[in-house]
């Protein structure tokens, strides 16, 4: 007679909690500018199709509609920076590039790379202090008297942040490439969106 075979803590829930995270966080690095893009995005063009409906259908409109758009498209605009270089979709002079030597091409990215990252500084370091004058004042979304329009201005700093991020990921796989052989991607676009 043979036994039954008895299974791990591990088969029988299908993963471990390791394997789990490291899917989750993999889904998040794949998945985390176009979230945040898709959800202001919807949120941006859903005030504005409710409130023109109400303007001139019921001839009203509330206050804060003009506003909240405006300040959801900088959630639209620094993630997408973001997505941009994660996707290689920047302007980049691909055909003069191309044309470089592999060394040249490199030394190009990595130029690109500093770039970035000074520009980063400066608008992490700006932008906190406009950020810290809007928490410091209490001060709110015009039209309304308890959303923060701090919560907006964050947009800057986290945009920034994921974009250096970026260029950091691209900067070790450029290295990979380089050491291993491969190809450097010196173009990309919108047709690397997954």
């Amino acid at each position: 007679m043979t036994s039954p075979t008895r299974q791990s803590p591990r088969d029988a829930r299908g993963s471990s909690p390791s394997a789990i995270a490291l899917q989750m966080l993999r889904w998040v690095d794949a998945n985390l500018e176009k979230t945040i893009i898709f959800v202001a995005y919807v949120a941006c063009a859903g005030i504005i199709a409710v409130e023109v409906v109400r303007r001139f259908v019921f001839n009203e409109q509330v206050a804060w509609s003009t506003t909240v758009p405006s300040y959801m498209f900088i959630w639209l605009t620094w993630p997408g920076a973001a997505l941009g270089v994660r996707l290689r979709a920047h302007l980049s002079f691909g055909e003069f590039r191309g044309s470089l030597p592999r060394i040249g091409q490199y030394v190009a990215l990595q130029v690109d790379y500093v770039l970035y990252l000074v520009f980063a500084a400066v608008a992490v370091y700006y932008s906190y202090d406009l950020l810290n004058l809007q928490i410091d004042n209490f001060s709110t979304v015009p039209g309304t008297f308890t959303l923060p329009s701090w919560w907006f201005y964050l947009a800057t700093p986290v945009g920034w942040s994921l974009l250096v991020f970026r260029v950091l990921q691209n900067a070790v796989e450029d290295f990979r490439d380089l050491r291993s052989g491969r190809p450097l991607k010196i173009t990309g676009g919108l047709a690397n969106l997954d």
